[in-house]
């Protein structure tokens, strides 16, 4: 009962529902904005890992090749005969196209 008389003498109002709206807020946000990306992000990654040499693929700034060799950090693509690029795994998606 002092309680009340106290918390009704400071503000008139709990503060307590407003509190509870933020974490909501905040919950929502993070079910519905962060939560799947972090899913998609997960599953490029996987995508990323799975590919090997000889597979097709296309460049984040476009190009469209074929894997000769990957490294730790890095792919070399041939984009042509005899002309081959090296680019950050990064930036390397697999190709849902038969690019040629």
């Amino acid at each position: 009962m002092n309680l009340l008389i106290i918390l009704q003498a400071a503000g008139g109002q709990s503060q307590i529902p407003g509190i509870i709206m933020i974490v909501a807020m905040v919950a929502i946000f993070y079910f519905f904005m962060i939560r799947p990306q972090q899913k998609k992000q997960k599953e490029i990654q996987k995508a990323r890992e799975a590919l090997q040499t000889g597979d097709r693929v296309i460049t984040s700034g476009g190009i469209y090749g074929k894997i000769k060799e990957i490294g730790d950090v890095y792919m070399i693509i041939e984009i042509a005969d005899g002309v081959k690029i090296k680019v950050d795994k990064t930036s390397v998606f697999a190709s849902s196209e038969d690019a040629k």
